[in-house]
């Protein structure tokens, strides 16, 4: 990890610190986690919140085109340098609870969601929009992948339930500040990841 991004994401995180959540960017550990079940046969992506590229980096070493890949990156600070290093990318610079708005990305359908937002720092109104617009996006079986500091899924059961979507723990790694595990949240009729092996 450069140490060029690590002074760049703690001087975000010094800014905003809500927004931004954490005062590194994730390491290749938790990287290699996000996207493990992720081919480019499951169709295009989505990643929410980027920074400064590194599941973008994992999902290209995974054989994701660049052009197959759609960033929505909210911090001006991180946008200059992500078009630098994913030009084929297509790059939003916008709030992601605007996801589901219609016209949007041409309509385009999404095999699955990589999720780098501090879900957890969010009120729960925004959490919901965030994930019925990802959803309204995403194809039947397509799953959203989102990593988390804390001892359970970030996203409540409440909200789960509300939009009919369940979770499943992929792993974990203690290989990253700090600690994290990465949860599968996808609609109840889809199999789980043990099952679909």
């Amino acid at each position: 990890m450069a140490q060029t991004d690590i002074l760049r994401f703690f001087s975000a995180w010094l800014r905003a610190p809500l927004r931004v959540a954490s005062v590194t960017p994730s390491s290749n550990s938790l990287s290699a986690l996000m996207t493990e079940h992720i081919s480019p046969g499951h169709g295009p992506v989505l990643e929410l919140g980027p920074g400064t590229g590194v599941f973008t980096s994992a999902l290209l070493k995974r054989g994701i085109a660049e052009r197959d890949i759609t960033l929505i990156e909210y911090g001006p600070e991180f946008v200059p340098l992500l078009k630098i290093r994913f030009p084929d990318t297509k790059l939003y610079q916008m709030d992601a609870r605007h996801i589901g708005e219609r016209g949007l990305f041409e309509d385009a359908v999404f095999g699955n969601v990589i999720s780098g937002l501090p879900l957890l720092s969010m009120k729960p109104a925004i959490v919901l929009a965030i994930l019925a617009g990802c959803f309204s996006r995403l194809r039947r079986d397509g799953g959203f992948y989102q990593f988390t500091y804390g001892p359970k899924c970030p996203v409540s059961p409440l909200l789960l339930h509300k939009l009919d979507l369940k979770a499943e723990k992929t792993g974990w790694t203690f290989r990253n500040f700090p600690p994290a595990s990465v949860y599968r949240i996808t609609r109840h009729q889809v199999p789980s990841l043990g099952n679909a092996r």
